[in-house]
């Protein structure tokens, strides 16, 4: 858990026993997570600044306009003398305050723009280690560069983490002039980036990455490594070696100090209900081809309700009586599913990949073969694949050539590798839903901070329908509607297919879309970068473009700036509001509306009783129902599957503790 009573937030008691800075995994007890569950709603989740930071950014404004009349050089040469102050007494006080502002006086010289009292609120949050929630388009790239800077000038190694490679080099392009002015040295790790090439750069001032770039490097550092991680041995592998330096096995060449974690709600809950895994490829053979091809035969005879029971929501198969029996008699052509345990788990997965896992909404298939779509982001994850034989019987399904097995290695949670950091912060437009949470698994309240100027968005009225057919009908009439005056149009969808049927639909009434979905991850940039112009109508699954603005001119912001519409509700309330957040930015106008059916998945699957109950009560009316019952039904879905994430989060890390145990690995191994 972090505490700040400690102005030097490196000084910490849990300091893992190894060369490069990283803290030591904390191990819970049953009894100390009861009293922290029972304790947890006593403790604010969410606060604001008070008169003292507002006090504290007058007096970093006051010490700004001092240093207006420095050359550039003794600008930061300035911010530079506080480092060993900083570093002796920590990140408070005047030399503090100092620093502060030489970076943002820095900054509107290098860039043209200076740090608004909201930013630089935003920017001390972050670090002194808060989750700070900062409205989006608040300019939160910007905000970075305060604790980036003052950290690295400490000393300390500095990690920006972002969803994308995209957003990793546009954040290091953006404020690379302010950290070379200083005498920083930064890089830039992509999936792109050659492993010869990482522990340099690793090994730079500022480093900008993804999480998953970061969290793979720091697994394959423990698997080269082994248990010859301590300090000792580090140091006598040093002197006895016959290339005196570091180990050259290692990639994170200086350790775990200070991460600033953009989207912070996306890493450490939507990506965090799985861990991250490191496999190793087992070439195919043909008894598991044919194994695969048998099992997916009988897979496919079977038929729903009376053999087995789906729960697509949880993704689950429940095999009834007559399965059980038919798997009895089945004769396999492998020896691998000779065991009745191993035939079973076989056709649950064979079931699931023939009717739990969709085409274009969970898997696209392009000159690669099979490619998984991330659920939450929209984006495709080349280097991903599902486990327990589930891929290759999806690759059987979609008759494509058969990948590799993988084995696994070594695996990881992103709770337990950001809690490895000496300390980390976090932002985000949208963490105030996943407060308690934060609070409860990472020590951390959301720090909300004001935007800079009054928000000009209207939310228009939810519209409810009974058919899809009419939903779509009335998401192609608005959205020609809004661009016939000269507006811009955002329309979210949640699958790919979903995407492109709307797309088609739009051509059809004689509209020309921009698609921006798994498809066109390459294009994301220029996509967006025209989403804002007069007319131009972009169709885009929920979460594709994050983090990057859509410029919107004053002929559009005249006319009412950008419209977003919402065609499917998701399964977090985060999600939605992300997406209504890429309107009206920075005080812009801009308007926004769901417009939904009562086909959803989301009502279908998390909230059945009641949806059945509208229909009913509307008479199975396929057109548009009243927009109250919308928001009940979307209200009761989320929390029901707000509570389902939770759960599953809860039970990754508790399945991850367990393992580590039943393996014997040391508490500061993998």
């Amino acid at each position: 858990m972090l505490s700040v009573s400690d102005p030097r937030l490196w000084q910490i008691k849990d300091r893992a026993d190894t060369v490069e800075p990283e803290r030591r995994p904390e191990t819970r007890h049953p009894s100390d997570e009861f009293i922290r569950r029972m304790l947890a709603p006593l403790r604010r989740a969410v606060f604001k600044p008070g008169v003292l930071r507002w006090f504290e950014v007058w007096q970093i404004r006051r010490e700004g306009r001092r240093m207006e009349a420095l050359a550039t050089e003794a600008l930061a040469a300035r911010v530079r003398a506080t480092a060993p102050q900083l570093l002796r007494d920590g990140l408070t006080g005047r030399p503090l305050r100092i620093a502060v502002a030489g970076v943002r006086e820095m900054t509107f010289r290098m860039t043209g723009k200076r740090h608004h009292p909201v930013q630089i609120i935003g920017g001390l949050g972050l670090l002194r280690g808060r989750i700070v929630e900062m409205a989006t388009g608040e300019g939160k790239t910007l905000t970075t560069l305060i604790p980036a800077v003052v950290v690295a000038l400490v000393g300390i190694p500095v990690h920006v983490v972002t969803v994308n490679s995209y957003l990793a080099q546009r954040d290091a392009d953006t404020l690379a002039p302010v950290l070379a002015a200083f005498g920083l040295r930064h890089g830039v790790i992509t999936d792109a980036t050659e492993h010869h090439l990482r522990p340099e750069i690793y090994g730079r001032d500022v480093v900008f990455s993804t999480n998953s770039d970061i969290a793979f490097d720091y697994l394959r550092d423990r698997l080269a490594l082994g248990h010859n991680r301590t300090a000792l041995s580090q140091v006598a592998q040093r002197i006895l070696s016959t290339k005196a330096g570091r180990d050259s096995r290692r990639i994170l060449t200086r350790g775990l100090g200070f991460a600033v974690v953009d989207e912070v709600d996306s890493i450490l809950i939507d990506e965090a209900q799985t861990p991250l895994i490191i496999t190793a490829q087992r070439p195919g053979d043909a008894a598991l081809t044919a194994g695969e091809d048998a099992i997916l035969a009988l897979a496919a005879s079977l038929e729903e309700g009376r053999d087995f029971q789906l729960d697509r929501k949880k993704r689950t198969v429940r095999l009834m009586p007559v399965a059980e029996d038919m798997l009895t008699g089945f004769v396999p052509p492998t020896a691998a599913l000779v065991p009745e345990p191993a035939r079973r788990e076989a056709l649950v997965q064979a079931l699931s990949a023939l009717h739990l896992y969709i085409r274009d909404e969970h898997y696209i298939l392009n000159d690669d073969g099979l490619v998984i779509v991330d659920e939450f982001t929209g984006r495709v994850m080349p280097d991903r694949q599902w486990q327990s034989g589930l891929h290759q019987l999806i690759e059987a399904k979609e008759k494509l050539d058969r990948s590799g097995r993988r084995e696994t290695l070594a695996q990881i949670t992103y709770q337990t590798f950001f809690a490895r950091y000496l300390w980390f912060a976090g932002m985000t437009g949208t963490a105030t839903e996943v407060a308690r949470e934060l609070r409860q698994s990472h020590g951390r309240a959301v720090f909300q901070v004001p935007s800079n100027r009054r928000s000009m968005r209207r939310i228009w009225p939810t519209r409810l329908f009974g058919s899809e057919a009419a939903r779509w009908h009335a998401v192609v009439a608005e959205a020609k509607s809004v661009a016939d005056r000269g507006r811009a149009v955002l329309i979210g969808t949640r699958s790919v297919a979903a995407s492109e049927h709307l797309a088609a639909l739009l051509r059809g009434a004689g509209l020309d879309p921009q698609v921006l979905n798994a498809r066109q991850d390459a294009d994301e940039a220029a996509l967006i970068a025209m989403a804002g112009e007069p007319g131009r109508i972009t169709v885009a699954t929920n979460m594709a473009g994050r983090g990057t603005d859509i410029p919107v001119g004053p002929e559009v912001e005249a006319r009412g700036g950008l419209h977003v519409i919402l065609t499917e509700f998701h399964g977090s309330a985060r999600i939605d509001r992300q997406l209504i957040g890429r309107a009206a930015r920075q005080g812009q106008r801009g308007s926004a509306r769901a417009i939904v059916s009562l086909n959803d998945a989301l009502f279908s699957d998390t909230v059945p009783r009641l949806a059945r109950l509208i229909r009913v009560c509307s008479f199975g009316f396929g057109g548009r129902l009243p927009g109250l019952f919308a928001e009940s039904l979307r209200k009761s879905a989320q929390k029901r599957t707000s509570a389902q994430g939770r759960r599953r989060r809860s039970e990754t890390v508790r399945r991850a503790e367990r393992q580590q145990k039943s393996l014997g690995f040391r508490p500061d191994n993998i």
